[in-house]
C-alpha cells in the first residue's frame, strides 16, 4: 500500500507543467507573502549565514528569489519530476531530490529554512517529527518560515486539496508545534486570500535560539 508520501509524490509528479505555470508568477497578486518572505530573507541574512534550504521547492521559483533577495539557497523536493523542472528552469541554482524527515544537511549549518506550503500534506501526526528534522539543520540563530492553510477552529483540519490531500491549521496550535520543536516564533501573519475554502494565508516565523 502507498503511503501518503509516495501518494503525494505521484500526484506532483503529474502535475509539474500545470503546477509551475499557475505558481511561476503568483507572488505578483500576494504582496503579504511577497513581503513576509523579504522579512525571513533579512532576517537570515542579519544572522550572517546566508546558507539556506527551500524546502518543499517545487518548481524552484521560491529558491531562485531567496537567490535574489541575498541568500545563498538551494531548493529540496520529493517530486522527482518537480526537481527536473526546478534545474531546467533555473541551471544556475541547486536542486536536489529529499524527503522532508531526512534532509540531505549538515547539522546546524543553515541560516534559514523556507517551508511554504510544503508541510500542508503532512498529517498531524507526523509533523513534530518534520519539524524537528528542520531545527536539526537550523544554526543556532538560524530562522525557519512556516507558510499553510490556516483555520478558525480548535484542531486541524482534513481538506481535498487540488493535487493531493492536505491539512489546514490553527495558528496558535503550528505555533506550539513550534515551541515543542525548540523554536521561538517571533513574527505571525494571517490574512484572506479571498479562497474559496474560506481559509486564511498564515506565515509564521521562527527562530532557534
Amino acid at each position: 500500500m502507498l503511503n501518503h508520501q509516495d501518494e503525494t509524490r505521484a500526484a506532483y509528479d503529474g502535475v509539474v507543467d500545470l503546477y509551475a505555470s499557475m505558481f511561476a508568477d503568483r507572488l505578483e497578486t500576494q504582496p503579504f507573502a511577497r513581503n513576509m518572505i523579504a522579512t525571513f530573507a533579512e532576517l537570515v541574512r542579519a544572522t550572517g549565514n546566508v546558507r539556506a534550504a527551500d524546502v518543499g521547492c517545487g518548481p524552484g521559483h521560491l529558491t531562485a528569489m531567496l537567490n535574489e533577495l541575498g541568500l545563498d539557497a538551494f531548493g529540496l523536493d520529493l517530486s522527482p519530476a518537480m526537481v527536473d523542472h526546478a534545474r531546467r528552469a533555473h541551471p544556475a541554482l541547486r536542486f536536489d531530490e529529499a524527503r522532508m524527515e531526512a534532509l540531505p544537511v549538515e547539522d546546524g549549518s543553515l541560516g534559514g529554512v523556507l517551508a511554504h506550503y510544503s508541510m500542508i500534506h503532512t498529517p498531524p501526526a507526523e509533523l513534530p517529527a518534520l519539524l524537528a528534522e528542520q531545527v536539526r539543520v537550523l544554526a543556532p540563530g538560524g530562522l525557519l518560515m512556516a507558510s499553510f492553510f490556516g483555520t478558525d477552529g480548535p484542531e486541524p483540519v482534513r481538506f481535498d486539496h487540488k493535487v493531493a490531500t492536505a491539512y489546514s491549521w490553527p495558528a496558535e496550535q503550528f505555533a506550539e508545534l513550534l515551541t515543542g520543536a525548540g523554536l521561538v516564533t517571533v513574527s505571525r501573519l494571517l490574512h484572506d486570500p479571498m479562497s474559496e475554502r474560506g481559509f486564511l494565508d498564515t506565515h509564521l516565523i521562527a527562530r532557534r535560539p
